[in-house]
């Protein structure tokens, strides 16, 4: 098209007087009133379709596609119940409640303690390396080596780390020179480790489950959120469904009066009392108003299903093939609230506030955390453990070194007597004792496992353990990184809950200004449609006294049915302004009786069988 322009523009300027050819057009059929086209920017249009015509087909039934089931009646109060139990979005958000609950188990799983058992069995053999290191027959010595070690550990709520621990160990060695074969070896531990300064507050594993707390408030809040705005929806859509059903009356009775109107012209036409015309103009009205039912019907087709897919959770729900109609009056006027006191109930009942309460709370909890990060690690350690021993005890006496020392006992004791002997008023020197060699095992080590845990136990052989760690990093980067941006979120949180202050206080001042000109509006409709109905009534009188034309008839026909339409739009914005307040207010959940448990959940019998009682048919009045 543009490039025709061009060269509409582009060509030379006729410089004829006579009038151009008129030029083709889509509607050649229609005839334009003469003038002068020279100053005028034509450019040729194809005739696309020139005769179309409509083809003549009989009108369509005027029910609702996909609808054949009786009436049934339905109150506001059901219709927010029913919503709050069976939208899939409430479920949807009950459910993600439920994994916030289970994301508090998972993190509340850090303190769980935590049980190991680790069986040992081992076997070694050692080269002989020297007659005093040698098993028997100066071969290689073996070790076998059985038994387990457990022990419980976990976190505590401080920050700390804690291990008890406990190990049973069975040893077989033929060392020539072990004094206990088999012998058992045990030892009972404690060991607790507490930060002094990073992760002395708070840390990971408090943060997380404060953080998973915080998550399920949040996720109460978002479902809150969504009840409200289900409710919302609800609500609009049901008193927008009250309004297209009675434009439906409004449009059938426009239409009747219109056909009735045409029949009268008729008469009068057949009669000879008016122009043939006059039947041609209250026809055209007839279809007119014809579409307008048309156009009614499919508005409350389209907000049946609008409100039907916000009340019903199951595809198979014979509700979507019902027509429904609402039985609730409109509500009353109201006394017009205080913006200020909007604003204050905004800020106590809202969801959007207490979800970003949350998030204020979660930011709160990181910037403690990444600061705990950039302070030093001290770290105090204690440790206990008491170790047990037990065993058989082994005759030295046959081993080769004790065969070699007896012999030499033997020898220096025969020197000591011969000196005893030469030297008999001097002091005698005692001979040594072979025994004194081969002193007897110490008390309380005879014995299996049981003996070496009571060892154990009674503390015989302790070790203590006191120490601590410290690391002072030169400089800590990523801990000051992450601390400063989390201040920084913490600001934009601070920010936010400015805008949401001034959001929810524009909200309120339009909700009450919204309240105050629907209130007035529907005044001032009402007062439009009693006159446009005493007009109407007035110019038909007229008419049938010959003092009107059907012209005039029709038209204050149109114009009282408008007046209807207006009224009701009226009554309508009115009742959407009154739930305007309540969400703005937050009041539309305790309103509506909103558990949060429940949301999203249906048991048997819950909700109501609106089936079991089939309303009547809508008056077209």
């Amino acid at each position: 098209m543009v490039y025709l322009l061009a060269l509409v523009l582009a060509s030379p300027t006729p410089q004829s007087t006579v009038a151009p050819a008129p030029i083709a057009t889509a509607s050649p059929s229609v005839i334009a009133t003469p003038q002068d086209t020279r100053s005028l920017v034509l450019p040729p249009v194809p005739a696309i379709e020139p005769a179309f015509r409509a083809t003549d087909i009989p009108l369509p039934p005027g029910g609702i596609a996909g609808v054949d089931e009786p009436f049934v009646g339905i109150s506001v109060d059901d219709a927010v119940s029913m919503a709050l139990l069976r939208n899939t979005d409430l479920a949807l958000s009950q459910s993600n409640r439920r994994i916030a609950a289970y994301q508090i188990i998972a993190a509340r799983g850090a303190y769980d303690v935590k049980f190991q058992v680790q069986p040992v069995y081992q076997v070694s053999r050692e080269a002989s390396v020297s007659s005093l290191q040698a098993g028997p027959g100066n071969g290689p010595i073996t070790q076998v080596t059985a038994g387990a070690q457990a022990g419980f550990s976990g976190n505590t709520t401080t920050g700390g780390t804690y291990q008890i621990t406990s190990s049973a160990n069975r040893i077989d060695n033929n060392f020539l020179y072990n004094s206990y074969n088999p012998y058992y070896q045990t030892a009972l531990g404690f060991q607790y480790t507490q930060p002094l300064a990073r992760n002395n507050g708070l840390d990971e594993n408090r943060r997380q489950l404060e953080i998973a707390q915080i998550g399920h408030d949040l996720s109460t809040d978002n479902a809150l959120l969504t009840a409200s705005n289900t409710i919302d929806n609800v609500l609009g859509a049901y008193y927008n469904l009250v309004s297209a059903w009675k434009n439906v009356a409004i449009q059938e009775d426009a239409l009747r009066q219109a056909k009735a109107q045409e029949e009268s012209n008729a008469r009068l036409v057949k009669r000879g009392a008016a122009a043939p015309v006059d039947v041609a103009e209250s026809d055209t009205q007839v279809q007119e108003f014809q579409n307008d039912v048309y156009s009614a019907i499919a508005n409350v087709g389209s907000l049946q299903n609008q409100l039907k897919q916000l009340l019903l959770g199951n595809p198979a729900d014979p509700l979507w093939t019902a027509n429904l109609v609402p039985t609730s009056p409109v509500t009353t006027i109201i006394v017009e609230p205080k913006t200020e006191d909007l604003v204050l109930a905004a800020l106590k009942n809202r969801p959007e506030v207490g979800q970003l309460r949350e998030d204020i709370r979660e930011e709160n909890v990181n910037v403690a955390y990444q600061k705990g990060q950039t302070r030093p690690q001290i770290d105090l350690n204690l440790g206990v453990t008491e170790n047990g021993f037990a065993g058989a005890p082994q005759t030295l006496t046959n081993t080769p070194l004790f065969s070699i020392i007896g012999g030499e006992i033997v020898d220096i004791n025969e020197l000591i007597a011969r000196s005893n002997a030469a030297t008999p008023g001097a002091p005698p020197i005692l001979p040594i004792n072979p025994s004194a060699l081969l002193a007897g095992p110490s008390a309380g080590t005879i014995g299996k496992l049981g003996t070496s845990f009571g060892s154990a136990l009674k503390g015989t052989y302790p070790e203590y353990t006191l120490s601590a760690t410290l690391s002072f990093p030169i400089r800590n980067r990523t801990a000051e990184g992450n601390y400063l941006a989390e201040l920084e979120r913490r600001n934009a949180l601070q920010t936010q809950e400015v805008a949401v202050i001034e959001r929810i206080e524009t909200e309120a001042r339009n909700a009450v200004q919204s309240y105050r000109s629907a209130r007035s509006r529907l005044v001032a409709a009402t007062a439009a449609r009693r006159a446009a109905e005493i007009v109407a009534a007035s110019e038909l009188r007229k008419f049938k006294a010959g003092a009107s034309t059907t012209f005039l008839v029709l038209q204050r026909q149109v114009t009282l049915a408008n007046e209807r339409g207006s009224e009701l739009q009226a009554q309508t914005d009115l009742q959407r302004a009154l739930v305007e307040l309540d969400r703005v207010s937050g009041t539309i959940l305790p309103n509506n009786h909103v558990e949060i448990d429940t949301l999203g959940t249906a048991p048997e019998g819950a909700t109501p069988n609106l089936l079991a009682t089939p309303a009547p048919l809508p008056s077209p009045h």
